[in-house]
């Protein structure tokens, strides 16, 4: 090894990691540090959830939904994202969450996170693509029933699909190329309100309304799922762990920059398009309060040349999630966690991606939509669901950490800071998991019960007894757990 180009040995490197972990290097590694990166910004997409739930924060909250809310979200989430990041450093892993929780947490920890997971990311997808279905459709003039949408939804749908399925390569670039496309969307809708818009103070912001109920601070915390929904998937750039060169470092930062980079373009944008609202009540009473304050500040060419620049960041996105949701599919199911997990778990060998895996996250994405009639119930779910599954390795690792099961950690590590900031991330998830199943939110409240209930019964009368999870675990004394970190014949999937 110590002949052969860096990038050689480093590839090296990283399958030998990767063995130590339990598993053999099947995925395509082609990965650097920027791809990792902007598959997550390309998944938490400010042009995407920021914009389609524009007008619930609008609605719920106004104007200060953006200038306190986003703010206040996006500094508790990065305590999340840094915990995660540390968990990522140590284990560069597809299954990333589920793995994590299952080596520090034992098989049934695992088995709830990789389902509460498996279900976020269909919902997430479903929220992002039928999102970029409805923009669609007011673009084209079309009416917003479902019948209208959900043809439009399904094409999307199936264009992520096939492109996932076949052009392994090809998602890579254009995730490296959907990160600039947002960066430069961001720029320009910002310097063209900047400039053409008719513009409110600053204080503008600090704007108490809601148009949904007359208690205000109610309204603020509902609110807030705009912001909280925006930033949700970002846990992807773990789950392309094993597509990533030198993961210990490239996944947990691509994990934290792609929350902190969203932090302060987001709010750029939101306080760019919130100062350009003319009258306030007639925005927030529009189909589309984006497309309108747009429209309106910079006149229907211009604003709407724009709004077409977001849908394509909109399709970027939903394109980034089918890739971290096939990821962890493939993952669970190669540790035969799911129902076919045989087949679940199988590679192509033509494109070298997990092809069964892309087909079923899409056909969950659509089961999903055809669950709900209500948009915001499918962002709720997904974030009700992922916030789950992120608090659960949190919850785990803290505990491993104080009692010396998780001694050995990777490159990038919070130190003595790791303590506070996994009860920081803790707590907010708690806040986020009783926030948005309260009113309008019930529906996703309701299901999300239910599914935790069905999970239960699945666990205690199916998998309880041959669900072993990952095949290193961390829960066994020091000794065991060194002998067993080195399998003699790693796992083919």
């Amino acid at each position: 090894m110590a002949h052969l180009p860096d990038s050689e040995r480093q590839l090296e490197e990283d399958a030998a990691q990767l063995q130590r972990l339990g598993y053999a290097q099947e995925l395509l590694r082609g990965m650097g540090g920027f791809s990792n990166f902007a598959v997550s910004f390309s998944i938490i997409s400010i042009l995407t959830g920021a914009v389609t739930l524009y007008g619930h924060g609008l609605r719920f909250g106004g104007p200060m939904v953006m200038g306190v809310g986003w703010p206040l979200v996006a500094v508790m989430t990065l305590t999340v994202a840094a915990s995660l990041a540390q968990l990522a450093s140590s284990f560069p892993t597809a299954g990333a969450l589920y793995h994590w929780a299952a080596m520090l947490g034992g098989p049934r920890v695992g088995f709830f996170t990789a389902w509460l997971n498996t279900l976020g990311q269909f919902a997430i997808t479903a929220g992002i693509d039928y999102g970029l279905a409805e923009f669609l459709a007011d673009m084209l003039g079309w009416p917003r029933e479902r019948m209208s949408v959900l043809p439009l939804y399904a094409g999307i749908l199936l264009s992520h699909a096939v492109l996932n399925h076949v052009g392994v390569r090809v998602v890579a670039w254009l995730n490296d190329f959907s990160a600039w496309y947002h960066v430069g969307g961001v720029v320009v809708l910002i310097g063209a309100l900047a400039l053409f818009a008719p513009k409110q103070d600053a204080a503008f912001l600090m704007t108490r309304f809601s148009s949904e109920t007359p208690l205000y601070a109610y309204g603020f915390l509902i609110g807030l799922l705009q912001a909280q929904w925006t930033f949700t998937g970002y846990d992807a750039s773990a789950h392309v762990s094993e597509e990533t060169k030198d993961p210990t470092r490239n996944a947990p930062w691509g994990i934290f920059l792609s929350v902190a980079v969203s932090a302060v373009a987001g709010y750029l944008l939101l306080g760019a398009v919130t100062l350009a609202i003319q009258d306030l009540p007639t925005t927030a009473a529009a189909a589309n309060p984006f497309l309108h304050v747009l429209t309106q500040g910079l006149g229907p060419a211009l604003g709407g040349a724009l709004v077409w620049v977001a849908i394509g960041a909109m399709w970027f996105c939903g394109l980034s999630s089918v890739t971290s949701n096939s990821r962890m599919l493939f993952a669970f199911a190669r540790d035969n966690g799911l129902p076919a997990s045989k087949w679940l778990a199988s590679v192509s060998p033509r494109f070298r991606s997990p092809a069964v895996a892309v087909w079923v996250s899409v056909a969950g994405s659509g089961l999903v939509a055809l669950w709900s009639e209500a948009y915001a119930a499918m962002v709720a779910l997904s974030t009700l669901a992922l916030y789950a599954s992120y608090a659960l390795p949190v919850w785990v690792g803290l505990r491993a950490r104080r009692s010396g099961t998780w001694s050995h950690r990777g490159p990038w590590d919070l130190g003595r800071a790791s303590s506070w900031v996994n009860v920081v991330a803790l707590v907010w998830c708690g806040v986020v998991m009783v926030l948005f199943v309260l009113p309008p939110n019930q529906l996703a409240g309701y299901t999300f019960a239910g599914a935790l209930g069905l999970l239960g019964l699945y666990w205690a009368l199916v998998q309880r007894h041959s669900f072993t999870g990952p095949k290193v675990t961390l829960l066994r004394p020091p000794e065991a757990a060194a002998t067993s970190a080195a399998p003699s014949s790693p796992s083919s999937g």
